[in-house]
């Protein structure tokens, strides 16, 4: 970060800024999240209120790395001639287009100034829609707990996996991978009923294979 040797009076003046700047309202929808954000124009707006009165302005400027990705610059500046440079900020936007830029770049402008002057802009996750993210579907919870396969059962499928494999000239490891098995400790009761009807199937049709 960049600086003016001194920021006695830019400090002095923040202070007073994040003191009366009101949080503006989330009036944008997410469509992914369904939740609701700042748009930049209100982040600016609620700035542009306040900070002039106490001689703070700022200005944002664009920028690319050498990976491609879109950033942002952001100066803060004080009518005293003391400045703040911020390190810029990189994101890079899930489609090389000029919306998609555009969309990323945005993002940033407001993201970086609501952190510089204390802005709650979001209820979390809006930034995947610049960046492209999709929903992460959360798991279903069980509606019961599934129960273990029983002594018997592991017992049968073994015996079957074994004798499966015998006749195909296969290991019995593939034949349990086949079965989406890794642990046959650890299987539920419907898997191994399942494993149990499928491995009936595969011996009935080796057999008639042999005969043949």
């Amino acid at each position: 970060m960049d600086r003016s040797e001194s920021i006695k009076n830019i400090t002095v003046a923040m202070a007073k800024v994040q003191k009366e700047i009101k949080q503006p309202l989330k009036d944008a929808n997410n469509p992914f999240f369904k939740s609701k954000y700042v748009p930049l124009e209100n982040v600016v707006e609620a700035i542009t209120d306040i900070a002039p009165k106490h001689g703070i302005s700022f200005t944002q400027y664009p920028l690319n790395d050498e990976s491609g990705q879109s950033g942002i610059g952001t100066i803060l500046m004080h009518e005293s001639g003391e400045f703040i440079e911020y390190p810029p900020f990189f994101m890079k936007a899930d489609k090389n287009t000029p919306q998609g830029n555009g969309a990323v770049l945005t993002y940033i402008k407001r993201y970086v100034l609501s952190a510089v002057f204390g802005i709650t802009s979001d209820n979390d996750d809006d930034g995947n829609v610049a960046s492209g993210n999709q929903v992460k579907q959360q798991p279903k919870k069980q509606t019961r707990e599934q129960k273990k396969a029983t002594a018997t059962q592991k017992s049968e499928i073994e015996k079957k996996a074994k004798e499966f494999a015998k006749l195909r000239n296969e290991t019995v490891l593939k034949v349990m991978s086949a079965l989406k098995i890794s642990d046959l400790n650890l299987i539920s009761e419907d898997l191994a009923e399942k494993s149990i009807t499928t491995l009936d199937g595969w011996l009935k049709k080796a057999s008639e294979d042999v005969v043949s």
